[in-house]
């Protein structure tokens, strides 16, 4: 398969792996922002054809696992209630709020759909404009701006009968959260490198200089993943710290300006709260005044909702790579993919999904 298999080559996994063993001197921490990666890591046993001395642990850069259980209840309710056409991608479904999930609310009765683009939402409403038709907006930003777009058309189109609760958050502000906590050992990071093809990799210079951290924009084959730590490794052993790319077939380093600049109309940025990391401010994007008429928050007033999370579930500190997946004591036990206690066990790119996915036997 052109370019899928050139990137998962058994031969030059093996040459990277050694000649990051050649490289290193000395025990390095680095973590993988993105769950894309982690699951490649943990699917590939990366981790484990690397030396000894290199850690990797794994980070916030899952969506469906860092929106914050209030998202989640404001959007059960919401998909209860009467005449709403709740649109959703497919791995929010089983997200677990308070009490229940979206799926367990389409159980119920509820009229909850799996979409695979925001843009299936709007043509729903269009098709029902008896009804009123909602879109879970959530994700990092790779997703903003098709999700901007989609809110842009409905407002240029006058589609009044739907709207959008909107969940979004950013990958910097939460490594300058990792980063800058007294709990930190990160020493270097991998970056998202979808991320970057929509944003760039400037904004994470200050990052790299200020808290004097090598970050390496890095894909998610194999062999991307490999060059990306040997790229950090090097850095860290000569006591460099800058931003490098290591994905540019994909990454510029401006990014894409046309996706930038219609998330830049149709949002602002917002303190976001964050499932197990708290509240972080500038982390994510609301929409903005000009689009108020499609915030599902304001139209279904949600404010009254407050939620606390499961204190069983230790979905923050393995978001802060504190802590590893199997070292939960409720992993595979009482929390499953059929049970979870939290997202990281039910999205597709959750840390704690890939373990039991691929390491449970062992």
């Amino acid at each position: 398969m052109k370019y899928i298999d050139e990137y998962r080559d058994a031969g030059l996994v093996k040459t990277l792996a050694e000649k990051v063993r050649r490289v290193v001197t000395r025990p390095w921490t680095i973590m993988e922002v993105c769950g894309g990666q982690t699951h490649a890591i943990i699917k590939f046993g990366i981790d484990q054809i690397l030396p000894k001395e290199i850690t990797l642990v794994h980070g916030p850069g899952c969506p469906v696992c860092v929106t914050s259980v209030e998202a989640i209840d404001q959007a059960v309710f919401i998909a209860a209630q009467p005449n709403v056409i709740f649109c959703s991608f497919g791995d929010m479904l089983r997200v677990p709020g308070t009490k229940k999930d979206l799926l367990t609310v389409k159980a119920e009765g509820g009229d909850v759909r799996s979409v695979y683009s925001p843009m299936d939402a709007v043509a729903i409403a269009q098709k029902n404009p008896e009804r009123h038709v909602v879109f879970f907006a959530v994700g990092f930003e790779t997703t903003a701006p098709a999700n901007a777009s989609a809110i842009h058309y409905a407002q240029v189109h006058q589609v009044t009968n739907m709207s959008f609760l909107v969940s979004h958050v950013l990958v910097p502000p939460v490594i300058e959260a990792v980063v800058s906590s007294k709990n930190n050992h990160i020493q270097g990071f991998l970056a998202a490198g979808h991320v970057c093809t929509v944003m760039g990799y400037h904004q994470y210079e200050r990052l790299a200089r200020d808290y004097h951290i090598p970050i390496v924009v890095t894909g998610f084959e194999p062999l991307d993943i490999l060059q990306g730590v040997l790229a950090c490794v090097t850095q860290l052993e000569k006591g460099e710290t800058r931003v490098e790319n290591e994905y540019a077939r994909v990454v510029r380093a401006e990014g894409n300006l046309l996706a930038q600049e219609i998330m830049k109309k149709v949002f602002q940025l917002s303190d976001q709260k964050w499932r197990g990391l708290g509240v972080i401010p500038d982390s994510g994007l609301k929409l903005a005044d000009s689009y108020n008429a499609y915030d599902a928050q304001v139209v279904f007033d949600v404010s009254h909702i407050q939620a606390e999370e499961n204190p069983e579930c230790q979905a923050g500190q393995i978001l802060q790579g504190l802590k590893k997946s199997v070292e939960c004591p409720a992993f595979g036990t009482r929390c499953t993919p059929e049970h979870p206690l939290g997202a990281p066990m039910v999205s597709s790119e959750g840390a704690c999904a890939a373990y039991y996915k691929y390491r449970k036997r062992h």
